[in-house]
């Protein structure tokens, strides 16, 4: 059974406002039980949301050890190479690229920027637009993490012994 309530009070109605509830959230929250320890244990083995996340953190621990020497962590490799095109780029492109927003993207810059290894500049077209360069610091120190990109990702492919990487890879993509 299904109850929606509205609720008028003389206040509101002056403001125009009004205020719906379902009884039914109130009436589930009331009845709530505990979930079973079962449950907690069919999700750590089940959950592909879990697993993805954990994989992306050991990668990201991972990767960011193996470009520390260069000055680079995993995130920042990404985004230096986002931006190694004939045309800069501009941040929406960037952003959707790397499945992050505008304002992350923005932060995520200014570090790269201050140590002069990126530009951002106004569009030609649109002064509003930003369009992202790298520097010629920028790509000299792109070009010298790339093998050490190149050498941890061989170790991880070598990793993993039940899938074909680029059937995981293809997967991946199919989720976003």
């Amino acid at each position: 059974m299904h109850f929606s309530v509205l609720c008028l009070g003389s206040g509101l109605r002056r403001r125009g406002l009004t205020m719906y509830v379902d009884i039914n959230i109130v009436e589930l929250m009331s009845r709530a039980k505990s979930v079973p320890f079962e449950t907690t244990l069919h999700v750590r083995d089940c959950c592909l949301c879990l697993h993805v996340q954990r994989a992306a953190r050991a990668l990201a621990r991972r990767f960011d050890e193996a470009l520390r020497p260069v000055g680079l962590t995993n995130g920042q490799f990404s985004l230096l190479m986002s931006l190694n095109r004939p045309e800069p780029p501009g941040i929406a492109s960037v952003a959707t690229l790397l499945a992050m927003d505008r304002t992350t993207l923005t932060a995520a810059l200014k570090p790269l920027e201050r140590r002069g290894l990126v530009t951002v500049a106004k569009g030609a077209s649109d002064r509003r637009g930003r369009l992202l360069s790298l520097t010629t610091e920028g790509k000299t120190l792109l070009a010298s993490a790339v093998p050490v990109w190149e050498r941890t990702h061989r170790d991880v492919d070598a990793l993993l012994k039940n899938v074909d990487p680029e059937v995981l890879r293809s997967s991946l993509r199919d989720l976003t």
